[in-house]
């Protein structure tokens, strides 16, 4: 018993110490094919050989020499679920704690019940429609979280209304103020815009609003208040 025991045990510290050398392997060469790239961990996927790789918001997959990169969705089949979105659900989660609602404007009811982030261009206007109706979320007990995600880029004016919110003394008035299509006094300060920005590309955005909801899960576009309720409470 206490061979095999020896055995056991020696056997885990082999696959130990291989699963660490490839994750070696693979950050290595990774940093080497992206080397602005931050990578925050390197795991066994569900799937023998294949290492699933963490960088922000974004998870992808590599060969244990990281020799080829596979990007896209990992399906368990017979327990019906995307491995990849759920994770990535909690990678999006991580990274917006990260963030921290100091680098935030937020809105919040009375009695909150659910929490969702926000990615906002000044001048989208699903994005006004969906501020125009802030009272009605807040009415459901739905904290909204505003980032700024200007699609004309950095410099645009829609970057500089946010910029110029951001700085504002009171940025939930001025916010309000610039969705309705106002205008506001030019200011500049130090800001988060960039941060936002690159949170969002990071998450994968191609419009705006994104809602980003407690658990981490990606809504695009407008959704009306109550129904986002329903959604928020139903995770």
């Amino acid at each position: 018993m206490k061979k095999i025991s020896h055995l056991l045990a020696l056997s885990a510290a082999m696959a130990c110490g291989q699963a660490v050398a490839d994750e070696a392997a693979i950050k290595k060469a990774l940093s080497e094919f992206m080397p602005e790239g931050k990578i925050d961990a390197v795991k066994p996927s569900e799937i023998h050989g294949l290492y699933e790789v963490t960088m922000g918001g974004n998870i992808f997959y590599a060969s244990e020499d990281g020799k080829y990169l596979v990007q896209g969705q990992l399906f368990d089949v017979q327990a019906k679920k995307n491995i990849t979105e759920t994770k990535l659900a909690g990678a999006r989660k991580a990274e917006l704690d990260k963030l921290g609602e100091q680098k935030m404007i937020i809105f919040k009811p009375d009695t909150p019940k659910h929490t969702v982030s926000v990615f906002t261009d000044i001048d989208c206007g699903y994005c006004r429609k969906l501020h125009s109706e802030i009272d009605q979320y807040l009415a459901q007990g739905i904290t909204v979280r505003y980032m700024f995600f200007p699609r004309a880029g950095k410099g645009s004016d829609s970057y500089k209304k946010a910029v110029s919110v951001w700085c504002a003394a009171d940025r939930n008035k001025a916010l309000t103020t610039a969705k309705k299509g106002e205008s506001l006094d030019s200011k500049s300060c130090e800001n988060p815009v960039d941060e936002h920005m690159a949170l969002g590309e990071a998450f994968g955005m191609n419009g705006t609003p994104m809602i980003v909801t407690q658990k981490g899960n990606i809504l695009p576009g407008y959704v009306p208040a109550a129904q986002l309720a329903k959604i928020l409470a139903s995770e």
